[in-house]
């Protein structure tokens, strides 16, 4: 009869001693509260240091994609087309110093029905007549060489701009 009063008085003891949390702290080792709340913080930390990477990535990002349009700057000297390579006659009487050239037509049909696409997907377009009978497609004029060039890599991907579409320069 006593073994079982005292198994008994040890099994409700350490029930009421609150389990492993209880021995934990007589050992000094963290409890399950400690554990959590050391858990939340690595998290937290993990979190702060995504966002430091995703904003480092975000700048190089930036970066690359400057330093591409500066490559792209630099390439253009090969995709512009002055006027006067382009006729005997001076400077057109063109209001703006870049066009990006959509197409040269030997029939005016063609340019028109060319700067209609061009027209009906948004892009104002100008018929250039040539001196040699060509009459050429001009579409997002302007006097800025950065706008001009970011208008013509948006008509590329357009399914009416051919792929050879250049900038004129009307020096």
């Amino acid at each position: 009869m006593r073994k079982i009063l005292v198994i008994t008085a040890l099994a409700v003891s350490v029930c009421l001693l609150g389990g492993c949390d209880f021995f934990r702290q007589l050992v000094g080792r963290p409890t399950s509260k400690d554990i959590r709340a050391k858990q939340e913080r690595i998290e937290r930390e993990a979190l702060q240091h995504q966002q430091r990477l995703d904003s480092l990535k975000l700048v190089q990002k930036q970066i690359s994609d400057s330093l591409a349009t500066l490559d792209s700057l630099r390439d253009a000297k090969e995709s512009l087309i002055s006027t006067r390579q382009l006729s005997a006659g001076g400077k057109y009487d063109l209001p703006f110093r870049y066009y990006v050239m959509i197409g040269s037509f030997s029939s005016p049909d063609n340019a028109t029905r060319q700067a209609g696409r061009a027209q009906e997907a948004g892009y104002p377009a100008t018929l250039i007549p040539f001196r040699n009978g060509f009459t050429a497609v001009g579409c997002c004029p302007s006097d800025n060489l950065t706008e001009v060039f970011a208008s013509l890599r948006k008509l590329r991907a357009e399914s009416f701009c051919p792929a050879d579409a250049w900038i004129l320069n009307n020096e």
